[in-house]
């Protein structure tokens, strides 16, 4: 009841907007190293490879913390969780702008991402538990939207910051930007929002499910797949194609803008189309275009070649949130937990891997691997799809509806 009175003072509307403002946030400051890679490079004199780690520890990091930190903080009110983790993601970023050498950025930036493993899905689950079950999945849908808006406004603009002014200017950019948002979620969420604690049974329980684990594992092949290129686009475009910081910008831009396109049209059909559906449907988008990546002989054809994955780049992540949350809304904060874990680990993954072929072979040889890790989570989509409709067949056998 408490919480219902809550809800009935604060509009609900805004305080969605106000976890998809701090997702943004959180967008922009994990993918603020990748889009100012160049700088950061040349600034602290370490190789693409070594400015490729920082991507690389800070996915672990936050791969790692997303399910530990989901049940040491299964108690928390979220309003003062989520700004908490804002106000630690802004101090963060703020000692990331002042750090000295590649040796001093390492460790504060692996602290600092903590707080993505916390926010993004608490935000999802906090999002869920106050939605009807009707609108749930548009609701996790709306509020991951977030990071499509950074792939938009806040990928192009910290690659633009970092050519032109720097990347610490950019690292200083997102602390004040998460600090706003801290002040946002502060005063838009009600008092009270508690998703229920999961026992150790219950995680237990989540681990033991083929179906639960294949979905998560989804999630880390289609990110390590994403992530192979897009953790060195910015030094891509330099070397393979001489682009100039505008260029650079303008490509990040058009694929976040294509993003973002994805996720809203997402959002409209999650609920009626399914999300299991809509989520097999992007990766084979995503694979489409890692497979016609060596047609691209400029930027116009790359930016042509792109549009299939850009367009189902993050509405995937969207949609496995939804695919989760749908399946077990019992289970959704440790599934959060997990997806989001999913997430970061592909991108230490695709990183790494990146890192590799680019030390071993050539910034044109990216495209096979990625394209390797797609292939593989549409074939465990596709088989997740296809155990989770029978076990909806054999339900709605036991209780009569066929």
């Amino acid at each position: 009841m408490e919480l219902e009175r809550a809800l009935s003072r604060q509009s609900l509307r805004s305080a969605n907007w106000s976890l998809l403002f701090g997702n943004f946030i959180i967008g922009c400051g994990v993918m603020v190293t990748a889009g100012t890679l160049n700088d950061i490079t040349h600034d602290l004199q370490v190789s693409v490879t070594e400015g490729g780690r920082l991507i690389a520890v800070a996915a672990v990091m936050m791969g790692v913390g997303a399910p530990i930190l989901a049940w040491r903080v299964a108690q928390m009110d979220r309003r003062k969780l989520l700004t908490w983790a804002m106000l630690w993601y802004a101090a963060g970023h703020l000692l990331s702008a002042l750090a000295p050498d590649y040796h001093w950025l390492m460790p504060i930036r692996a602290l600092t991402v903590l707080s993505a493993a916390v926010f993004t899905p608490q935000a999802a689950a906090t999002a869920a538990f106050m939605s009807t079950p009707a609108r749930r999945g548009r609701a996790i849908t709306f509020v991951f939207m977030g990071w499509s808006i950074a792939s938009v406004a806040g990928m192009p603009m910290s690659a633009w910051i970092g050519e032109r002014m720097g990347w610490r200017v950019a690292m200083a950019c997102v602390a004040a930007g998460a600090l706003l948002a801290a002040l946002l979620v502060n005063r838009s969420l009600p008092h009270g929002i508690k998703p229920p604690a999961l026992s150790l049974r219950l995680w237990g329980k989540v681990f033991k499910s083929p179906l639960l684990m294949a979905l998560v594992l989804v999630t880390a092949c289609q990110s390590a797949g994403q992530f192979t290129l897009l953790a060195y686009a910015a030094p891509y475009y330099r070397q393979v194609f001489s682009a100039s910081p505008e260029q650079i910008s303008l490509m990040f831009g058009w694929f976040g803008a294509l993003a973002l396109t994805g996720n809203v049209v997402l959002n409209r059909m999650v609920d009626r189309v399914g999300a299991a559906p809509a989520v097999s449907l992007t990766l084979g988008m995503m694979a489409l275009s890692l497979l016609l990546w060596p047609l691209a002989g400029s930027l116009p054809a790359l930016a042509l070649v792109m549009l299939p994955w850009a367009l189902s780049g993050f509405a995937t992540n969207s949609g496995q949130q939804a695919r989760l949350g749908g399946l077990s809304p019992r289970l959704a904060p440790a599934l959060m937990a997990l997806n989001t874990s999913a997430i970061y680990i592909g991108h230490a993954l695709g990183a790494s891997g990146g890192g590799w072929v680019i030390a071993h072979q050539s910034f044109t040889s990216l495209h096979w691997p990625g394209l390797a890790w797609m292939l593989l989570a549409l074939a465990l989509s596709l088989w997740a799809q296809r155990v989770q409709k029978r076990q909806e067949d054999r339900r709605a056998q036991v209780l009569g509806l066929d």
